[in-house]
């Protein structure tokens, strides 16, 4: 397994962070187990979660699942970078949702409850809340940090100018700050490398992409469907994009076949390779998924490779970091 540092910070991560919105629900108990069994075991130390997954079942089980995982076994907690997040509503009360002091604090408690733990490593914001102040939301986290049930503090879903607001803030107070953001990110959504990938770089915050694959677009979507076998594809964000990218998924999966490797793991690869990105977040719904994953780690895709990528998904603004109001 490779290791890489979080942001600034001197907390080492795997380069591959499993994301758990799939397991106890799109993938079944055992799997599940299965899987999580086996990150561990080949060194993946980065699990990321949220208090609102599983909500399928109800809103909290994922979390209680990963609790009851915890428990099976001692040392697992031991040897993980645990991240979860806190702003989506988990009931219906006006209070029970956002990045008020209360709620950050209150859902703080609940998500350590729900695993069964003494502590967040990494306690994530899900989203900008365009009606909480810095110093309210720094002052929580600063509660909780201070407290010892939060190590560290990252965003999800936020712009640029959000990390550098942030980040300013939190150093007039002498705080760390945010040290990870999570952002979609992939061969067909690459608006972060405009203004959020180089603010991060400036502040030192680590990123985090998720959905790396476009929901199953980038894993071999038309072979799947010719087959039979698509599930995510079929549905959602990527079968949208589907309609406006068929040609060019079509002409990536031959490029894939040529290289005589899995759409997925070129995928992921291509992500994993970009400049600013400390992970992909990965979903697996099965033991295979995962092994795709552990496998694009060890693929090299060359400068023809990549220019052939860039010609069929194009960098917004044919790349480079975002235009500045006045350039010398």
């Amino acid at each position: 397994m490779q290791y890489t540092y979080l942001g600034r910070t001197a907390l080492k991560v795997s380069r591959l962070c499993l994301g758990t919105l799939n397991l106890g629900v799109r993938a079944s108990d055992e799997e599940s187990h299965a899987i999580l069994d086996t990150a561990l075991d080949r060194g993946v130390n980065f699990i990321d979660t949220a208090n609102q997954y599983g909500w399928q079942k109800h809103k909290g089980y994922t979390e209680e699942f990963l609790g009851g995982w915890f428990a099976e076994r001692g040392g697992r907690r031991e040897k993980v970078v645990l991240g979860t997040k806190v702003f989506n509503a988990m009931t219906d009360w006006p209070n029970d949702s956002g990045l008020s002091a209360r709620h950050i604090i209150a859902s703080c408690e609940d998500s350590l409850r729900r695993m069964g733990t003494d502590w967040i490593d990494l306690f994530q914001m899900h989203h900008i809340d365009r009606h909480a102040p810095w110093e309210e939301v720094w002052q929580a986290m600063e509660t909780l940090t201070r407290q010892g049930k939060v190590r560290y503090v990252g965003s999800s879903n936020f712009a640029g100018w959000h990390i550098a607001e942030a980040q300013e803030a939190a150093a007039r107070r002498h705080f760390l700050g945010i040290v990870s953001e999570q952002s979609v990110y992939n061969l067909v959504t690459r608006h972060i490398e405009l203004e959020l990938i180089p603010a991060a770089q400036r502040y030192g915050v680590g990123v985090l992409a998720w959905s790396p694959l476009h929901g199953g677009l980038l894993g071999g979507a038309l072979r799947k469907l010719a087959e039979g076998t698509a599930m995510k594809t079929a549905q959602g964000r990527a079968a949208q994009a589907l309609e406006v990218h068929r040609d060019a998924v079509a002409a990536y999966e031959k490029l894939c076949d040529g290289l005589g490797a899995d759409p997925a793991e070129v995928g992921l690869a291509w992500v994993m390779g970009r400049p600013g990105i400390t992970a992909p977040v990965i979903g697996p719904r099965s033991l295979d998924q995962l092994e795709g994953a552990f496998k694009a780690m060890e693929l090299t895709l060359s400068d023809e490779v990549l220019a052939e990528l860039d010609r069929l998904f194009p960098p917004i603004g044919n790349g480079g970091p975002g235009p500045e109001a006045w350039a010398w």
